[in-house]
């Protein structure tokens, strides 16, 4: 663990302690807790944390960083799985989770303005009662500024798209200070480079969204989930591939293995079948909801599922998805005190049985346990590897397997991360992904708008 306590410049240390006051610190506890997050990398810290409350605080924290030359790094709620908010220059974390207002809800234009540290439940919370809903989901209860940073999706991607899709505009604090605007409420502009896009999944290297408009949708007439057990993996993903080529309008379609129901019903006390199993929900009026399922039903059947069980009540809705949302750490629990070394992938859904297939030729190579599951809808899945971070032999299998599947998503024209990021675990894999040439753009926009390398450096770039 990097636990230094790297000098920083005292005139730095003295100026954030008068403007903070006890929401600076440089406590070994506060700088562990903003130094590592749900990786499998060990803790890196800053040398010192603010908790900032509003843009204007970012803001100063980042024009006395400049002045000092000393490294700033954004911080959520640490739920992310790349090393995102690790610290291997030290320097400055600035915690945004204290800036949690919401600071307008357009209900008519369909729309909402929140600071950075609200997370995705706590504007549902807000918008009960408006007939409305922010669909994005990626598990965790995790920041909308960090959602936007690493570009987050989730179970609902499949129909309503990603963070790329949902956020209209932005306020961003730049590596000098400066406070920009990018975006607007319209819906649609032709106005110039899309700077707000460039920003989502930009992970904190290029600037630190403060605050975020993003799109909200009417919640549906009618909601139903369904769950259905194969015989076989490669039964369940066809039935993706031809739901999905067939136009079926579903709103979620997970894939969990064997392996990963077995973690779940210990974890969550259910008792679903410890089988590769889908999971489905449908949204829409009620004759529509009604139709998609009896395709979808149709499908499956065709390809041997059975147990195709309903969950049409919202409490039997909402304890199915949330022994989905469980999988990650139901997964940790079958090897104790373990890490996971996660890794995602995402390849064009014809593709998609034929990776998986050999993913799992490559799992029966390894000791170590590796759960998969995934928003397969789209043609993304996970990889939950479980290791003892002590040993060489899990840790060498582990990276095996992860580079194994990353190279056969490239090769598929896919990506080596659907919705982790890159952060530090993945940064090997751009330049195979995207080519020399893309990755020297990259570098050339990040020295443009943050020339000393001061933004959450050593993320992203090789």
């Amino acid at each position: 663990m990097n636990s230094r306590r790297a000098a920083l410049p005292e005139a730095l240390r003295q100026s954030l302690a008068e403007r903070f006051g006890p929401r600076f610190s440089c406590g070994e506890s506060t700088r562990l807790q903003h130094g590592r997050d749900e990786s499998v990398h060990e803790p890196l810290l800053p040398d010192g944390v603010v908790m900032a409350e509003n843009t204007d605080e970012v803001a100063f924290v980042v024009r006395l960083c400049a002045e000092h030359d000393v490294p700033i790094i954004p911080y959520g709620v640490g739920s992310s799985v790349e090393g995102h908010v690790l610290a291997p220059s030290g320097g400055i974390s600035i915690d945004l989770s204290g800036m949690n207002r919401i600071v307008a809800i357009h209900a008519e234009d369909g729309d909402a303005v929140v600071e950075a540290g609200v997370t995705r439940k706590q504007l549902n919370d807000a918008l009960k009662g408006s007939g409305l809903f922010f669909p994005i989901d990626p598990g965790a209860d995790a920041t909308l500024g960090g959602m936007a940073a690493t570009r987050a999706s989730g179970t609902n991607a499949v129909r309503y798209g990603t963070m790329r899709d949902n956020v209209l505009a932005t306020t961003t604090v730049l590596a000098d200070g400066r406070v920009m605007k990018t975006g607007g409420r319209a819906r649609k502009s032709s106005a110039g480079y899309d700077l707000t896009r460039l920003l989502v999944g930009s992970e904190g290297t290029l600037g630190i969204m403060t605050e975020l408009t993003v799109k909200l949708y009417p919640i549906p007439e009618a909601i139903s989930a369904a769950v259905c057990t194969f015989p076989d993996i490669d039964s369940a993903v066809q039935t993706v591939i031809q739901t999905i080529q067939l136009g079926v309008p579903v709103a979620r379609i997970e894939l969990l293995d064997a392996l990963s129901l077995k973690a779940i019903n210990l974890f969550s006390k259910t008792t679903l079948a410890e089988a590769p199993t889908l999971f489905f929900e449908f949204h829409g009026s009620s004759a529509s909801v009604e139709e998609q399922a009896q395709t979808v039903q149709a499908i499956a059947d065709d390809l041997g599922g059975t147990h195709f069980e309903w969950a049409a009540r919202p409490e039997d809705r909402s304890r199915l998805w949330q022994a989905r949302h469980d999988a990650y750490f139901a997964c940790l629990q079958l090897k104790p005190g373990c890490r996971c070394f996660p890794t995602d992938v995402c390849v064009p859904i014809s593709r998609l049985a034929e990776c998986i297939a050999a993913t799992n030729d490559d799992i029966a190579q390894v000791h170590i346990p590796i759960a998969l599951f995934g928003h397969v809808g789209d043609g993304n899945f996970h990889l939950v590897v479980l290791v003892d971070r002590d040993n060489p032999q899990d840790m060498a299998e582990a990276a095996w397997i992860s580079e194994r599947v990353v190279e056969r998503a490239i090769a598929m024209e896919g990506t080596c991360t659907g919705e982790h990021g890159i952060g530090l675990g993945k940064r090997k894999y751009l330049v195979l992904e995207h080519g020399a040439v893309a990755v020297d753009a990259m570098r050339m926009l990040k020295t443009a708008l943050d020339p000393h390398n001061l933004l959450n450096p050593g993320k992203i770039l090789p």
